[in-house]
């Protein structure tokens, strides 16, 4: 099917009926499947024949889930885990041995940095912060031992991002792998593999799903990465439960659909809030007067459901704003059709020190608005109560 357009393949790609004939995707729950043989079952353990074995790592359903997202992603094959923190610690776990170095970008949701700095590093790994933008930085940062580029771009919650096609250019001269999470943007809005990264990593739980249902990851890249993260998945049993699998299958169907209509009302909101006196700057990659927004231009087909804004009055007057609310949903949790509203310093990136909050421009001012589908006016209202 590589023919079709993208919401052809959302729809089309993937899945094949049963001997059952359904019109909609089968949920295989099932821990494990039967054999003919057990000279079957000793080719398919061996992979000397192909099928299903034990729903840790082939399960029908996530087969089909893994097909479709790599195929809208551009990417050759894909594993899907348990949620979007799975995929990143399985993609570093089997890419990075110990005695390797990482170059990580600072501005990264704040559970990554974490991860690294108390679990990744136990591992003899050494990683080193860059600023996400800075192409000097991420060559500067290059070592004789480095493995892989880590980042997601755009980033949350500042919108900034990074020149991938520059910065791949970069990580191919030097034998790295560079990884992106596209988490934000979903492959609707932006495909890094065609822009020259490795390997594309996904939160599902965020835009994929879309309705804030389940936790999913996914990891994506040539057959050879997959491999190995699939061996490492097989053998330490992240793995995505079918029925999650199924939820965000079906997500895959109206994703872009529902990635134009965020679009539209981030846009709206952030339009709308550079005019509030309140209102100290406003992060959107859609508003032209963003630093970056020639950028996003070029790599991105839309900027995406993210808007940021820095409110004057510190913590306090973020506070006052979201606490204001009564449509909003404040939770940590984005990609909803439910518009979300939090206070990163507090939450999504609470762990992280005051020193590495500084360095990722995360203030106490900062509001993070995951914007939905409901009607933009009334997602404005809401918010200007507390302004």
């Amino acid at each position: 099917m590589k023919d079709l357009k993208f919401d052809t393949k959302a729809i089309r790609e993937g899945y094949r009926t049963t001997q059952e004939q359904e019109h909609s995707e089968a949920i295989f729950l099932t821990s494990s499947f039967v054999f003919d043989s057990a000279e079957q079952a000793a080719n398919r353990f061996s992979k000397e024949e192909p099928g299903n074995i034990y729903a840790r790592f082939t399960n029908p359903t996530v087969d089909a889930f893994e097909k479709k997202l790599a195929a809208l992603e551009g990417a050759d094959a894909c594993v899907a885990t348990s949620s979007g923190m799975a995929a990143i610690f399985a993609s570093i776990m089997a890419l990075v041995e110990s005695g390797d170095h990482i170059v990580a970008s600072r501005n990264m949701f704040g559970t990554s940095i974490v991860l690294l700095n108390t679990i990744v590093s136990k591992f003899n790994v050494g990683i080193s912060y860059v600023d996400l933008g800075d192409l000097s930085q991420w060559k500067n940062a290059v070592q004789d031992n480095t493995k892989l580029f880590l980042l997601e771009t755009p980033s949350n919650p500042l919108g900034e991002v990074v020149d991938i096609t520059a910065l791949s250019k970069i990580s191919q001269a030097n034998n790295i792998l560079l990884a992106v999470d596209n988490a934000i943007l979903s492959p609707a809005l932006q495909n890094p593999i065609k822009l020259g990264a490795d390997v594309v990593i996904h939160s599902a739980t965020k835009y994929i799903d879309g309705q804030g249902r389940c936790l999913a990851g996914a990891v994506l890249a040539s057959e050879v990465i997959i491999e190995k993260v699939s061996a490492f998945t097989r053998a330490t049993g992240p793995s995505l439960s079918a029925f999650n699998a199924w939820i965000v299958l079906k997500g895959l169907d109206t994703l872009s659909l529902r990635m134009k209509a965020h679009c539209d009302n981030a846009l709206k909101l952030a339009t709308w809030l550079q005019d509030q006196n309140q209102v100290k700057k406003v992060h959107y990659l859609g508003l032209e007067s963003h630093p970056n927004h020639a950028l996003a231009s070029a790599q991105q087909s839309g900027f995406g459901g993210i808007v940021s804004f820095e409110v004057k009055g510190g913590r306090e007057a973020a506070f006052k704003v979201i606490n204001a609310t009564e449509i909003l949903s404040i939770t940590a949790n984005l990609g909803d059709t439910k518009t979300t509203i939090t206070h990163p310093a507090s939450t999504t990136h609470g762990r992280l020190t005051e020193n590495e909050k500084q360095q990722a421009n995360i203030t106490e001012g900062l509001i993070r608005i995951s914007v939905g589908l409901e009607d933009i006016g009334d997602v404005i209202n809401d918010i200007s109560k507390g302004l």
